[in-house]
């Protein structure tokens, strides 16, 4: 209790902190932070201008929480992963500016033995009851629904879009733009712009939707769609139309980056539409 009030007293000035509050000595506020009714903070987290934690927020270990992000109730963040491994080292957790953690969501911090850091990008909104386990990689503008949970170690690129209750098994690649449709059980990479749905997850089609909203003009998803076909929806060994995919659609930045996603190392191995 001593050391709220001496926080209190100091960051009078700067931000604001709820008497119920618990905020250790160490933690660093920056300017119009607001700290709500019976929240605790950790003596490692930073919180930078204008982040506001509602109420019941826990924030531990080596946290940084963005400017204007906002953490509702009963969630927690930057606490020990659910790792037999982990003993107690120094691992992170950051939340980018203006990001939404709503009610009773769980954010771990990251593993020596991974990456050292779980990160949730700037501007993306986690709905109630989600999960992001330790080491996971959330790009920016994500949108996670309610009740998803996710392994340890899994990576979700920009502007991504997961339905409620998805299950993403560890180690699994999520690539920009994609969607995933609720209630999936994604055991494997879903490629960039893909749309996958099902228990268990197949890939059923581009996310279109998605590529018009982020902006893409008609003939470059147009392009993509042909690429997508002559790739997925052709017959033969798919290292085969992989390649013939690659001479033909190759120079065009979209496909290319749905290209470099498959090329790159995979602990789970790629959803596909068979």
């Amino acid at each position: 209790m001593d050391s709220m009030t001496d926080i209190s007293l100091h960051m009078t000035d700067r931000a604001s902190i709820h008497p119920t509050a618990i905020v250790a000595r160490g933690a660093e506020l920056g300017p119009g932070v607001e700290i709500g009714p019976f929240c605790t903070v950790g003596p490692n987290v930073v919180i930078e201008a204008g982040a506001k934690l509602i109420s019941h927020v826990v924030v531990e270990g080596h946290t940084r929480i963005g400017e204007a992000a906002q953490l509702f109730p009963f969630c927690t963040v930057g606490l020990a992963p659910q790792d037999l491994k982990y003993k107690g080292e120094p691992t992170g957790c950051e939340i980018g500016s203006r990001t939404l953690v709503r009610e009773h969501c769980t954010i771990h911090r990251g593993t020596a033995t991974g990456l050292g850091v779980t990160r949730v990008g700037h501007d993306c909104m986690l709905m109630a009851v989600v999960h992001v386990a330790h080491d996971c990689q959330l790009g920016s503008n994500v949108i996670i629904a309610n009740n998803v949970v996710m392994g340890g170690h899994v990576s979700i690129g920009d502007h991504a879009v997961v339905g409620g209750a998805a299950a993403i098994h560890q180690f699994v690649r999520i690539g920009r733009a994609a969607m995933i449709g609720g209630v999936s059980g994604v055991e494997g990479d879903v490629i960039p712009f893909g749309s996958v749905i099902g228990n268990r997850a197949r890939l059923a089609a581009l996310n279109v939707v998605g590529l018009r909203r982020r902006g893409f003009d008609k003939e470059a998803i147009q392009r993509l769609h042909v690429a997508f076909r002559a790739l997925y929806n052709k017959k033969g060994v798919f290292a085969r139309r992989l390649e013939a995919t690659r001479a033909e659609y190759g120079d065009d930045p979209l496909v290319a980056e749905v290209l470099a996603f498959i090329d790159a190392p995979s602990h789970r191995g790629l959803i596909r539409t068979e």
